[in-house]
């Protein structure tokens, strides 16, 4: 009988650190949105880890309700603010059909075509081109592009997207030009840059001619990890550098962020922010960029809105987050093999186009 009161005593206490443990998780996950990274950067952790920690924290309470267990309570409450997160993640509720859409947009980190479904990064851009078009979108906006220094940007552009205006800026390395991409069918009215210091990340801003009015795209790629999961394996010293470049990722981040937006902030327009963001929407690059606008997502997605297809459904890293004179109707995400990200596809009604 002691021995049995001893191990029950022991499940008790386990399950109750894991608990403690989890719910600790949670809460700092939520102080991510609102830490600054540059001041305290392993806050962003915290936010990366919340779709796995969700999951756990959900299952032990209902476990805790069942056992009767004093960490129900606790459990509660770590999960209640996910009330205000979880539609970031996973919508219920799916496109609308109140509104008829006037404009489509699409998001595409085209992961400099090399790592899709074919060897030739050429031959992979022309396929994507393909299916790009096959969207029939009035602004594509796609981040990572890429060709060879062989290859006139301009003319591939006009070959493979005939009808459609473009802005882009690219590097040049040896390997090719690679930056970012915008194309619309309607008028291009304005265009401008923001290149980051010790950066080749950027972001491209387009001022598009509405029926309503001019509207601001900002096609933004923010720093990325750059961490190759095969060299953490291979590489000795590579978890150390793997932690270097993570924290001066999202160190930098924030900089960026802050840039962008006061570009946004002094334009006489209404802006859209879309692109490859490289946080989640537990973090404080969405939460900045999303103040003032809405995320397409929970405005008019259903499922899961990951974007990142090798650790999906757990990473949402694509948005387009549109000023409030946008609705967006409807909003999906495709699982196409030209890249290591997935497309954000989103159709709006504009309020103030009659």
């Amino acid at each position: 009988m002691a021995e049995r009161k001893k191990r029950h005593w022991l499940s008790r206490l386990s399950f109750g650190s894991v608990a403690f443990t989890v719910s600790v998780l949670l809460f700092l996950g939520y102080l991510s949105v609102i830490v600054d990274p540059a001041k305290a950067w392993f806050f962003t952790l915290f936010g990366l880890l919340y779709p796995v920690v969700f999951p756990i924290a959900a299952i032990l309470f209902i476990w805790a309700l069942m056992r009767r267990s004093h960490t129900r309570g606790l459990l509660l409450a770590a999960l209640l603010p996910s009330l205000l997160f979880f539609g970031r993640f996973y919508q219920f509720k799916g496109p609308s059909d109140e509104a008829e859409p006037t404009l489509k947009v699409v998001s595409y980190n085209v992961g400099v075509f090399a790592h899709g479904h074919l060897k030739d990064r050429l031959a992979l851009a022309d396929s994507t081109a393909r299916y790009l078009r096959t969207l029939d979108a009035d602004i594509i906006c796609l981040q990572e592009f890429w060709l060879p220094n062989s290859e006139s940007p301009d003319k591939w552009i006009r070959k493979h997207f005939p009808g459609y205006g473009f802005e882009y800026y690219v590097y040049t390395g040896k390997s090719g030009r690679f930056g970012n991409l915008t194309l619309s069918r309607l008028p291009l009215v304005g265009k401008g840059k923001n290149t980051f210091e010790h950066s080749t990340n950027l972001a491209l801003y387009t001022d598009v001619g509405l029926p309503s009015g001019v509207l601001r795209l900002y096609n933004c790629h923010f720093e990325s990890y750059n961490i190759s999961v095969a060299g953490l394996v291979k590489k000795d010293g590579a978890v150390e550098e793997a932690e270097a470049k993570m924290k001066r990722s999202i160190t930098e981040r924030p900089r960026q962020v802050a840039e962008v937006l006061r570009g946004m902030d002094a334009a006489p327009m209404h802006s859209i922010a879309l692109g490859d963001f490289n946080d989640t929407p537990l973090s404080y690059t969405y939460t900045r960029l999303h103040r003032g606008r809405r995320d397409s997502f929970v405005q008019a997605g259903k499922g899961f809105g990951a974007t990142y297809s090798t650790l999906w459904p757990l990473l949402r890293i694509d948005y387009i987050l549109c000023p409030p004179e946008l609705e967006a109707v409807s909003y999906k995400v495709e699982k196409v093999p030209y890249s290591d990200h997935y497309p954000v596809i989103a159709e709006y009604h504009e309020r103030h186009s009659e």
